[in-house]
Protein backbone atom coordinates (compact mmCIF):
# COMPACT_ATOMS: atom_id res chain seq x y z
CA UNK A 1 0.00 0.00 0.00
CA UNK A 2 1.33 3.10 -1.07
CA UNK A 3 2.62 5.20 1.92
CA UNK A 4 0.31 8.30 2.74
CA UNK A 5 0.81 8.49 6.62
CA UNK A 6 2.26 12.10 6.28
CA UNK A 7 -1.00 13.94 4.26
CA UNK A 8 -3.47 11.72 6.47
CA UNK A 9 -1.91 12.81 10.01
CA UNK A 10 -1.34 16.12 8.62
CA UNK A 11 -5.74 16.08 7.11
CA UNK A 12 -6.44 14.66 11.04
CA UNK A 13 -4.36 17.14 12.71
CA UNK A 14 -5.76 20.35 10.92
CA UNK A 15 -9.16 19.46 9.35
CA UNK A 16 -10.59 16.89 11.68
CA UNK A 17 -9.08 17.35 15.56
CA UNK A 18 -11.37 20.08 17.32
CA UNK A 19 -8.37 22.94 18.78
CA UNK A 20 -7.13 23.50 21.78
CA UNK A 21 -8.82 26.63 21.55
CA UNK A 22 -12.07 25.70 20.63
CA UNK A 23 -12.30 22.80 23.03
CA UNK A 24 -11.63 25.48 25.87
CA UNK A 25 -14.39 27.94 23.69
CA UNK A 26 -17.12 25.27 24.47
CA UNK A 27 -16.05 24.14 28.17
CA UNK A 28 -15.75 27.71 28.98
CA UNK A 29 -19.88 27.70 28.07
CA UNK A 30 -20.02 24.58 29.90
CA UNK A 31 -18.92 26.37 32.76
CA UNK A 32 -20.72 29.41 32.59
CA UNK A 33 -23.88 26.90 32.60
CA UNK A 34 -22.54 25.18 35.90
CA UNK A 35 -22.55 28.56 37.62
CA UNK A 36 -26.21 29.41 36.44
CA UNK A 37 -27.78 26.22 37.03
CA UNK A 38 -26.32 26.09 40.65
CA UNK A 39 -28.09 29.74 41.38
CA UNK A 40 -31.01 29.14 39.45
CA UNK A 41 -31.56 25.67 41.50
CA UNK A 42 -31.53 27.61 44.66
CA UNK A 43 -33.70 30.47 43.37
CA UNK A 44 -36.53 27.99 42.60
CA UNK A 45 -35.93 25.87 45.86
CA UNK A 46 -34.73 22.79 44.09
CA UNK A 47 -31.98 20.47 45.64
CA UNK A 48 -28.36 20.69 45.00
CA UNK A 49 -27.03 19.05 42.24
CA UNK A 50 -23.94 16.82 43.92
CA UNK A 51 -21.73 17.28 40.59
CA UNK A 52 -21.39 18.11 37.35
CA UNK A 53 -19.27 16.43 35.00
CA UNK A 54 -17.97 17.13 31.13
CA UNK A 55 -18.65 13.44 29.05
CA UNK A 56 -19.02 11.84 25.39
CA UNK A 57 -16.96 12.95 22.57
CA UNK A 58 -15.99 15.89 24.67
CA UNK A 59 -14.16 13.63 27.37
CA UNK A 60 -13.09 11.09 25.21
CA UNK A 61 -11.07 14.05 22.60
CA UNK A 62 -12.72 12.36 19.33
CA UNK A 63 -14.70 15.94 18.88
CA UNK A 64 -14.21 16.89 15.20
CA UNK A 65 -14.59 19.96 13.21
CA UNK A 66 -17.64 20.98 11.10
CA UNK A 67 -17.75 23.79 8.85
CA UNK A 68 -21.89 23.38 9.58
CA UNK A 69 -21.38 24.18 13.14
CA UNK A 70 -23.79 22.23 15.45
CA UNK A 71 -20.83 21.21 17.64
CA UNK A 72 -21.76 20.15 20.89
CA UNK A 73 -20.48 19.06 24.30
CA UNK A 74 -22.43 16.78 26.82
CA UNK A 75 -22.42 18.12 30.34
CA UNK A 76 -24.30 15.69 32.72
CA UNK A 77 -25.67 17.02 36.15
CA UNK A 78 -25.95 14.29 38.92
CA UNK A 79 -28.39 14.47 41.89
CA UNK A 80 -29.13 12.04 45.11
CA UNK A 81 -31.88 9.52 44.58
CA UNK A 82 -32.97 10.58 47.60
CA UNK A 83 -33.22 14.83 46.69
CA UNK A 84 -35.28 14.11 44.08
CA UNK A 85 -37.68 12.30 46.34
CA UNK A 86 -40.90 13.94 48.02
CA UNK A 87 -41.58 13.81 51.38
CA UNK A 88 -43.09 10.32 51.26
CA UNK A 89 -40.73 8.84 49.34
CA UNK A 90 -41.50 8.74 45.72
CA UNK A 91 -39.68 9.68 43.02
CA UNK A 92 -39.61 12.52 40.73
CA UNK A 93 -40.36 11.46 37.27
CA UNK A 94 -37.89 11.64 34.73
CA UNK A 95 -39.51 14.24 32.82
CA UNK A 96 -39.86 16.49 35.85
CA UNK A 97 -36.43 16.30 36.81
CA UNK A 98 -35.41 17.67 32.91
CA UNK A 99 -38.03 20.56 33.10
CA UNK A 100 -36.34 21.16 36.75
CA UNK A 101 -32.95 21.67 35.54
CA UNK A 102 -34.36 23.11 32.17
CA UNK A 103 -36.08 26.36 34.84
CA UNK A 104 -32.81 26.70 36.60
CA UNK A 105 -31.00 27.45 33.40
CA UNK A 106 -33.52 30.19 32.12
CA UNK A 107 -31.68 33.62 31.59
CA UNK A 108 -33.22 36.63 29.97
CA UNK A 109 -29.26 36.91 28.54
CA UNK A 110 -30.42 33.72 26.24
CA UNK A 111 -31.76 34.69 22.60
CA UNK A 112 -33.17 31.35 22.53
CA UNK A 113 -34.09 29.74 25.76
CA UNK A 114 -32.66 26.08 26.95
CA UNK A 115 -35.68 23.72 26.46
CA UNK A 116 -36.52 20.49 27.24
CA UNK A 117 -35.37 17.39 25.22
CA UNK A 118 -36.36 13.65 25.02
CA UNK A 119 -32.86 12.80 27.12
CA UNK A 120 -31.20 16.27 28.42
CA UNK A 121 -31.66 19.90 28.85
CA UNK A 122 -30.62 21.82 25.71
CA UNK A 123 -28.83 24.79 26.01
CA UNK A 124 -28.17 27.01 22.27
CA UNK A 125 -25.42 29.11 21.33
CA UNK A 126 -26.64 29.82 17.40
CA UNK A 127 -23.67 32.50 16.64
CA UNK A 128 -21.30 30.37 18.09
CA UNK A 129 -22.51 27.69 16.13
CA UNK A 130 -23.02 25.14 18.90
CA UNK A 131 -24.73 24.11 21.99
CA UNK A 132 -24.63 22.31 25.49
CA UNK A 133 -26.55 19.38 26.36
CA UNK A 134 -27.50 18.64 30.17
CA UNK A 135 -28.15 15.10 30.93
CA UNK A 136 -30.03 14.51 34.45
CA UNK A 137 -28.97 11.76 36.39
CA UNK A 138 -29.36 10.59 40.03
CA UNK A 139 -27.12 8.47 42.29
CA UNK A 140 -28.48 5.61 43.72
CA UNK A 141 -26.35 3.73 46.67
CA UNK A 142 -27.20 -0.03 47.97
CA UNK A 143 -25.62 -1.18 50.84
CA UNK A 144 -24.47 -5.19 50.88
CA UNK A 145 -26.64 -6.40 53.26
CA UNK A 146 -23.63 -8.90 54.61
CA UNK A 147 -20.95 -7.12 53.88
CA UNK A 148 -21.55 -3.50 54.60
CA UNK A 149 -19.83 -2.47 51.22
CA UNK A 150 -21.81 -0.16 49.28
CA UNK A 151 -21.99 0.55 45.80
CA UNK A 152 -22.69 3.34 43.22
CA UNK A 153 -24.66 3.04 39.97
CA UNK A 154 -26.30 5.95 38.00
CA UNK A 155 -29.56 6.34 35.77
CA UNK A 156 -30.25 9.18 33.59
CA UNK A 157 -33.25 10.77 33.01
CA UNK A 158 -34.54 9.85 29.39
CA UNK A 159 -37.68 9.84 27.92
CA UNK A 160 -40.74 8.98 30.62
CA UNK A 161 -38.60 6.62 32.90
CA UNK A 162 -35.25 6.39 34.53
CA UNK A 163 -32.78 3.80 32.59
CA UNK A 164 -29.61 2.43 33.66
CA UNK A 165 -26.58 5.04 32.40
CA UNK A 166 -22.64 5.71 33.46
CA UNK A 167 -21.22 8.02 31.23
CA UNK A 168 -18.19 8.71 33.50
CA UNK A 169 -17.80 4.83 32.64
CA UNK A 170 -18.02 5.04 29.16
CA UNK A 171 -15.11 7.79 29.50
CA UNK A 172 -12.69 5.72 31.08
CA UNK A 173 -13.75 2.64 29.04
CA UNK A 174 -12.54 4.74 26.23
CA UNK A 175 -9.30 6.03 28.02
CA UNK A 176 -8.42 2.79 28.35
CA UNK A 177 -8.77 1.26 24.73
CA UNK A 178 -6.38 3.65 23.74
CA UNK A 179 -3.80 3.49 26.17
CA UNK A 180 -4.01 -0.54 24.96
CA UNK A 181 -4.27 -0.43 21.80
CA UNK A 182 -2.26 2.91 20.78
CA UNK A 183 1.15 1.98 19.95
CA UNK A 184 2.23 5.99 20.83
CA UNK A 185 -0.16 6.36 23.16
CA UNK A 186 -0.01 9.38 26.21
CA UNK A 187 -0.48 8.19 30.39
CA UNK A 188 -3.52 9.95 30.11
CA UNK A 189 -5.12 8.21 27.43
CA UNK A 190 -6.02 11.66 25.52
CA UNK A 191 -4.06 10.39 22.15
CA UNK A 192 -2.79 7.96 20.31
CA UNK A 193 -2.89 6.21 16.79
CA UNK A 194 -6.67 4.70 18.52
CA UNK A 195 -8.05 8.09 19.05
CA UNK A 196 -6.77 9.24 15.68
CA UNK A 197 -8.83 6.76 13.65
CA UNK A 198 -11.41 7.36 15.69
CA UNK A 199 -11.27 10.85 14.33
CA UNK A 200 -10.81 9.86 11.31
CA UNK A 201 -13.77 7.18 11.03
CA UNK A 202 -16.20 9.78 12.74
CA UNK A 203 -15.17 12.92 10.39
CA UNK A 204 -15.31 9.78 7.20
CA UNK A 205 -19.58 9.64 8.63
CA UNK A 206 -20.50 13.22 8.90
CA UNK A 207 -18.28 13.87 5.22
CA UNK A 208 -21.13 14.45 3.46
CA UNK A 209 -24.82 16.34 4.71
CA UNK A 210 -26.93 13.85 3.65
CA UNK A 211 -25.82 10.81 5.72
CA UNK A 212 -25.99 12.57 9.02
CA UNK A 213 -29.62 11.38 9.74
CA UNK A 214 -29.03 8.14 8.28
CA UNK A 215 -25.63 7.28 9.58
CA UNK A 216 -24.42 5.85 13.07
CA UNK A 217 -23.61 7.70 15.92
CA UNK A 218 -20.28 8.84 17.03
CA UNK A 219 -20.78 6.23 19.96
CA UNK A 220 -21.57 3.22 18.26
CA UNK A 221 -18.82 4.17 15.48
CA UNK A 222 -16.06 4.72 18.51
CA UNK A 223 -17.17 1.15 19.65
CA UNK A 224 -17.10 -0.41 16.35
CA UNK A 225 -13.26 1.02 15.90
CA UNK A 226 -12.34 -0.35 19.26
CA UNK A 227 -13.62 -3.59 18.30
CA UNK A 228 -12.45 -3.41 15.14
CA UNK A 229 -9.01 -1.84 15.54
CA UNK A 230 -6.08 -2.63 13.14
CA UNK A 231 -2.82 -1.38 14.66
CA UNK A 232 -0.03 0.32 12.44
CA UNK A 233 2.89 1.45 14.26
CA UNK A 234 3.89 4.32 12.16
CA UNK A 235 0.94 4.43 9.83
CA UNK A 236 -1.89 5.75 10.57
CA UNK A 237 -3.11 5.77 6.78
CA UNK A 238 -3.07 1.64 7.05
CA UNK A 239 -4.79 1.42 10.61
CA UNK A 240 -7.53 3.94 9.33
CA UNK A 241 -8.19 1.87 5.48
CA UNK A 242 -7.82 -1.54 7.44
CA UNK A 243 -9.78 -0.95 10.47
CA UNK A 244 -12.78 0.27 7.86
CA UNK A 245 -12.20 -2.94 6.46
CA UNK A 246 -12.39 -5.23 9.18
CA UNK A 247 -15.45 -2.89 10.63
CA UNK A 248 -17.22 -3.83 7.39
CA UNK A 249 -16.30 -7.65 7.69
CA UNK A 250 -18.02 -7.38 11.02
CA UNK A 251 -21.14 -5.67 9.74
CA UNK A 252 -21.82 -8.23 7.30
CA UNK A 253 -22.29 -11.10 9.72
CA UNK A 254 -23.81 -9.13 12.49
CA UNK A 255 -24.71 -5.67 12.67
CA UNK A 256 -25.67 -5.08 15.83
CA UNK A 257 -23.22 -3.53 19.16
CA UNK A 258 -22.93 -3.77 22.25
CA UNK A 259 -22.64 -1.52 24.42
CA UNK A 260 -19.33 -1.07 25.98
CA UNK A 261 -19.85 -1.48 29.47
CA UNK A 262 -23.41 -1.66 30.26
CA UNK A 263 -25.14 -5.57 29.58
CA UNK A 264 -27.16 -4.17 26.32
CA UNK A 265 -26.54 -3.06 22.77
CA UNK A 266 -26.12 0.60 20.71
CA UNK A 267 -27.26 -0.90 17.89
CA UNK A 268 -29.35 -3.59 17.22
CA UNK A 269 -29.67 -6.30 14.90
CA UNK A 270 -31.27 -4.53 11.81
CA UNK A 271 -30.39 -1.45 12.57
CA UNK A 272 -30.78 0.27 9.76
CA UNK A 273 -27.89 3.11 10.66
CA UNK A 274 -25.31 0.74 11.17
CA UNK A 275 -26.70 -0.97 7.70
CA UNK A 276 -25.72 2.64 6.19
CA UNK A 277 -22.38 2.74 7.08
CA UNK A 278 -21.30 -0.25 6.23
CA UNK A 279 -22.31 0.49 2.54
CA UNK A 280 -20.64 4.02 2.63
CA UNK A 281 -17.02 2.24 3.80
CA UNK A 282 -18.21 -0.39 1.23
CA UNK A 283 -18.47 2.06 -1.90
CA UNK A 284 -15.48 4.34 -0.66
CA UNK A 285 -13.15 2.27 0.28
CA UNK A 286 -12.87 0.91 -3.28
CA UNK A 287 -11.32 4.47 -4.11
CA UNK A 288 -8.78 3.42 -1.78
CA UNK A 289 -7.44 0.41 -4.46
CA UNK A 290 -5.51 2.58 -6.35
CA UNK A 291 -3.43 2.86 -3.39
CA UNK A 292 -2.25 -1.11 -4.13
CA UNK A 293 -1.17 -0.67 -7.44
CA UNK A 294 3.28 -0.23 -7.85
CA UNK A 295 2.95 2.31 -9.97
CA UNK A 296 0.64 4.56 -8.16
CA UNK A 297 1.19 8.12 -8.53
CA UNK A 298 1.03 11.18 -5.80
CA UNK A 299 -1.60 12.22 -7.74
CA UNK A 300 -3.80 9.27 -7.90
CA UNK A 301 -3.29 8.31 -3.91
CA UNK A 302 -4.02 11.69 -3.41
CA UNK A 303 -7.47 12.39 -5.48
CA UNK A 304 -8.25 8.83 -3.79
CA UNK A 305 -8.01 10.49 -0.48
CA UNK A 306 -10.18 12.96 -1.46
CA UNK A 307 -12.94 10.56 -2.49
CA UNK A 308 -13.45 8.93 0.35
CA UNK A 309 -12.97 12.59 2.89
CA UNK A 310 -15.19 14.32 -0.07
CA UNK A 311 -12.59 16.84 -0.10
CA UNK A 312 -10.00 18.82 -2.46
CA UNK A 313 -7.35 19.03 0.59
CA UNK A 314 -5.28 16.18 -0.26
CA UNK A 315 -4.72 16.95 -3.94
CA UNK A 316 -3.49 20.09 -2.54
CA UNK A 317 -0.36 18.51 -0.63
CA UNK A 318 2.90 18.47 -2.30
CA UNK A 319 4.71 15.36 -3.78
CA UNK A 320 7.18 14.32 -1.08
CA UNK A 321 9.36 13.02 -3.71
CA UNK A 322 9.78 15.97 -5.69
CA UNK A 323 11.08 18.37 -2.56
CA UNK A 324 14.36 19.96 -3.44
CA UNK A 325 16.96 19.26 -0.83
CA UNK A 326 16.33 21.95 1.19
CA UNK A 327 12.64 21.25 1.29
CA UNK A 328 13.71 17.68 2.58
CA UNK A 329 16.30 18.69 5.32
CA UNK A 330 13.29 21.11 6.73
CA UNK A 331 11.33 18.66 7.24
CA UNK A 332 7.82 17.72 6.35
CA UNK A 333 5.91 19.33 3.86
CA UNK A 334 3.80 22.55 4.50
CA UNK A 335 0.38 21.51 5.72
CA UNK A 336 -2.35 23.97 3.41
CA UNK A 337 -5.74 24.80 4.37
CA UNK A 338 -7.87 23.37 1.55
CA UNK A 339 -11.47 24.63 0.89
CA UNK A 340 -14.50 23.38 2.94
CA UNK A 341 -15.47 19.90 1.92
CA UNK A 342 -19.44 21.12 1.98
CA UNK A 343 -18.89 23.41 -1.16
CA UNK A 344 -18.72 20.74 -3.08
CA UNK A 345 -20.98 18.32 -1.83
CA UNK A 346 -22.19 16.75 -4.92
CA UNK A 347 -18.66 16.03 -5.88
CA UNK A 348 -18.39 12.13 -4.55
CA UNK A 349 -22.03 12.12 -3.08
Amino acid sequence: MKDCNEQVKGFERTEVRMSDDGRADIYAKAKTNRRRLKSGLERDGNPKAIGQRTQGSYAMRTMIQSDRGDYDVDDGVYFTRESLQNDKGEDKSAQNARKMVCAGLQDDRFADQPDVRSNCVRVYYKNEGYHVDVPVYREIRTKNLFTGEETKSYEIAAGDDWRKSDPLANTAWFKNENKTKSPDATINGNDGQFVRVVRLVKDFARSRSGWSDKISSGFVISKLVSDNFVRSDDRDDYAFRHTLKAISAKLSWSDAVKHPVLEENIAEAGDEKTKFLKEKIDENLEHLDVLDGYWCTHEEAMQAWDAVFNTDWFSKQPDPSKKSKIEKASGPAVIKQGETRYAKENRYA
